[in-house]
């Protein structure tokens, strides 16, 4: 072989060796929060499982956590994220990272609140990602939290938008004629009807932990325009009286006892009903699960206006943990849950509700024996959703952002 075609030949072979090499290490990479001695397969339902984004890539924050999905077109995703700040129980930054190609890559991420440019006066937390159907803006809304404050429960409604599908945002101040805090977690549901379109916002607030007087509430506000909020039905300026029936908005305590209900979430029911599913703690102490641990649920006739008294799921567990409820094209109800004991949030299940059948056995979401919480769906197609989690390893939590699909065809 002549001189010049070895020295090709040569280089192609390193080439290829580098090539390989790189690929390798980006496995590698990928699979790191699985590389502590004695973790097990990962096993589960959720398949093309990548990092959205790993805590090594924000020095200084404290974890990531708490991710919202949004599609803005055609294999064209964004996802939401909160980087915490430290020594704050659950306040931070709000970012966001793009997916071009349905979720196999993940750019950089892109800031939507920097409590840096507030002046240090307020941080954020929660994001809930909306974009409103047939229109070309995209919505981030989340809790907007007095800096000085250890946590994020005297919180006010903030949000910010984008027109170019999340690669710049822009502030609003928005319009909130409830005057109380607000914590959010759950989806927003629009609504038709003769009047035109209303959306709805479950929130809940926990003014109990630093006020004697305060209470645990869930509840919702509505919208017309996404930029002023109330509660069902208020006139703007008109005060609520006792006189005028049950509270707007509010999901009434069960008839036998008081829960903390928090961290709803939506769905349609049928006729155009609505239904709510509920994390759950004993109400004297939020940080203890039920005995037994469950989810609770109410429904609306009226548009949520008017909410049924909560009523505990026995099929549905729920151990003071975020669980994600939805309903599939087709009718099918999802309900997406930790497993296990209070705050241990290792692995995440999954059951399933078809029409005129009960709820299915407990499946498998992601189980690695690493800690993973907080997942958000959205379906994209009939029966087929993106999925995102905060993930972690076998003895920390949330150190990344996780996005995967599930499909219950």
């Amino acid at each position: 072989m002549p001189d010049s075609c070895a020295a090709v030949v040569h280089r192609l072979r390193w080439y290829v060796c580098c090539a390989m090499t790189a690929a390798a290490f980006c496995q590698l990479a990928d699979a790191s929060w699985a590389a502590e001695p004695g973790t097990p397969q990962v096993t589960g339902d959720v398949t093309d499982v990548v990092v959205v984004r790993s805590l090594e890539r924000h020095p200084g924050s404290a974890r990531l956590w708490e991710p919202y999905i949004a599609q803005w077109a055609d294999r064209r995703l964004v996802v939401a994220f909160r980087a915490g700040i430290p020594e704050k129980t659950d306040m931070g930054d709000i970012l966001c990272c793009v997916s071009p190609d349905d979720g196999k890559s993940w750019g950089e991420a892109i800031p939507i609140f920097d409590h840096r440019r507030e002046n240090a006066a307020f941080a954020y937390a929660n994001p809930v990602l909306y974009h409103p159907p047939a229109q070309d803006v995209l919505w981030c809304f989340a809790m907007r939290c007095p800096m000085a404050r250890p946590h994020s429960e005297d919180s006010q409604l903030a949000a910010a938008y984008s027109g170019d599908g999340g690669r710049s945002w822009i502030s609003v101040e928005l319009v909130v004629h409830y005057s109380g805090p607000v914590i959010i977690v759950g989806g927003i549901q629009h609504l038709d009807g003769p009047a035109g379109r209303r959306y709805l916002l479950p929130v809940h607030r926990n003014s109990l932990r630093n006020d004697p007087r305060g209470s645990r509430d869930q509840f919702v506000l509505e919208s017309t325009s996404l930029l002023e909020w109330r509660l069902p039905g208020a006139t703007p300026g008109d005060a609520w009286l006792p006189e005028h029936g049950k509270e707007p908005g509010f999901v009434p305590q069960p008839a036998d006892s008081q829960v903390f209900l928090h961290e709803g979430q939506l769905a349609p029911g049928d006729n155009g009903d609505l239904l709510m599913m509920m994390r759950t703690a004993r109400y004297d102490r939020p940080g203890e699960a039920l005995d037994p641990p469950r989810a609770f649920s109410s429904g609306s006739r009226n548009g949520g206006r008017t909410w049924s008294p909560a009523i505990a799921e026995p099929d549905l567990y729920n151990s003071v943990a975020k669980g994600f409820f939805g309903r599939a094209t087709g009718g099918t109800y999802l309900y997406v849950y930790n497993d296990g004991k209070a705050f241990e949030r290792r692995a995440l299940r999954y059951k399933l509700k078809r029409p005129d059948e009960p709820w299915s056995p407990e499946r498998t979401f992601f189980d690695g024996s690493v800690h993973n919480s907080y997942p958000t769906l959205l379906e994209y197609a009939p029966g087929q959703f993106y999925a995102v989690w905060d993930s972690g390893t076998v003895s920390a939590h949330r150190t990344a952002i996780r996005f995967g699909k599930l499909d219950l065809r």
